[in-house]
Parts: structure tokens; sequence; C-alpha cells
């Protein structure tokens, strides 16, 4: 893998909260255009890990770039790098006095500084691109959890990010709507978008992912392609995790 080709590059990655280890010794280089899905048990470290790349949380040990740009251990992040990346997260967490559209164009006006009527019509090209353009004058609250969730990934999308981050998107939706959500995902996978996903939907990893990473208690156990790590996983651990969601 060239260094021209990495999009998302962490290497001997160490957390801890207070004594405890959250992540070990991570090292994963993640290439542009590449779709990763990261699965484990509760408590493995998937959700910091991303939220390590985003600038969400800060780590103690080892280098973590972006797209060629350093983040600062601490968390600290300037205006570019912070525009890098776009991130969904399990709880939507849209603005619940704004408007869909106002959602989606307040950062692209406020940080990216872009006219106001560029934000708009972008923002609408993107809530068509997820189904939802005619939810675009309502309020969140308005909306069912599957449409929050569409919006929030019209929002992220509407920064130009150059990789996206999922926390498991559908672990707050109702079963009926989770389709709708993996969907839209399915369809900026296409796009060639760099995508790094923590789910438990196993279908969308079968389906979608280049590459699955398997973490346990904050390591980086296994990385293999989907069809040889759900039919023959080499590690005791990851063997004994496909094998309770096989039960």
């Amino acid at each position: 893998m060239s260094e021209s080709s990495i999009a998302i590059d962490i290497r001997q990655l160490n957390k801890w909260f207070g004594q405890h280890h959250v992540l070990r010794d991570v090292d994963l280089q993640v290439r542009a255009g590449e779709r990763v899905v990261v699965l484990g048990p509760s408590g493995s470290g998937k959700s910091t890990l991303i939220r390590c790349v985003n600038g969400l949380e800060t780590f103690e040990e080892g280098e973590l770039v972006v797209c060629g740009r350093p983040v600062d251990a601490r968390g600290r992040r300037g205006r570019s790098e912070r525009q890098v990346t776009g991130m969904v997260f399990q709880s939507f967490n849209l603005f619940p006095h704004l408007t869909v559209l106002d959602n989606c164009t307040l950062a692209p006006v406020h940080v990216a500084r872009r006219p106001r009527a560029e934000a708009e019509a972008e923002a609408m090209a993107l809530l068509e691109r997820v189904r939802i353009a005619d939810q675009a004058r309502k309020f969140p609250a308005q909306l069912s959890g599957g449409q929050q969730q569409r919006a929030a990934i019209a929002r992220a999308l509407a920064m130009r990010p150059e990789v996206m981050l999922f926390d498991e998107p559908t672990s707050a939706l109702d079963p009926e709507m989770v389709g709708e959500v993996l969907d839209v995902m399915t369809g900026l996978a296409d796009t060639g978008m760099t995508m790094v996903v923590v789910t438990h939907e196993m279908g969308f990893a079968r389906d979608v992912a280049d590459r699955v990473v398997f973490m346990d208690q904050g390591e980086v156990v296994e990385m293999a392609d989907p069809e040889a790590f759900f039919t023959a996983p080499r590690e005791p651990r990851a063997r004994a995790f496909v094998g309770r969601i096989r039960a």
C-alpha cells in the first residue's frame, strides 16, 4: 500500500480511560476509496477508535494521520482538518430547533464560509440523494428515526469530507427503519467514498465491506476480506465471535 493511497494511517495507537486500557497498540491503514467495517463485541474499543480518528477523543501514545494531516494526540484540530472527516453517530445529533435544510447548511455557511444559496442548493441535492428532499422544511422531531439518520448523513456530506465515519448508525433505529439507512450507506459506498463503519449489521459487512477489522479488548485481532472472515476466521477470538452470530 503506497503512502499516497492511504487515507487513514494509525500506528501503535494507545488510549486509556483512567486505569482502563481502551486501545492497545492499534495499527490500521485504510486506503482511499476503501470500505472498512469494524466488528467486535461491546466494549472492544471500536467506537473509541473512530472517535480518535475524528478528533473527538484524545489518545496517549501513537500516531494518527488522516488524508495527510496529523491528528493531535490531545484532539486539537484546525478547521481544515475537521473538514476532512464526516461522522454519523448512533444518536442523530440534529439541532432540534433547526429545519432539516438548516441543519445541513449551518456548517457549510458558518464554518466553510460558502454562500448561503450555494450551500442550500448542495444541501437539497444531498437530501434528494438520501431520499428525503420532501422533508427539508421540517424539524427533526417531525421525522421518523430513519429519516433523521438520513438527514444526519446528508449533513455530514454537506461539508464535502474525504472520509466518512459511521458509529453504529442503525443501533438506535426500529428494525423496519434499518434497511433504508443501510441502502443510503450502500449507495454512498458505490460512489467510492472512503468509509469506516462500526456496526453490528453483518449483512452490510458481508455485502459492502472491502475488509473486515475485528477488535476485542482494545486490540485489532484479525483483518480479512468479508468472505474469509465469515467463513474461516483465523484467530480463536474471531472464531468465537463468528460462532455466536451464526448461532
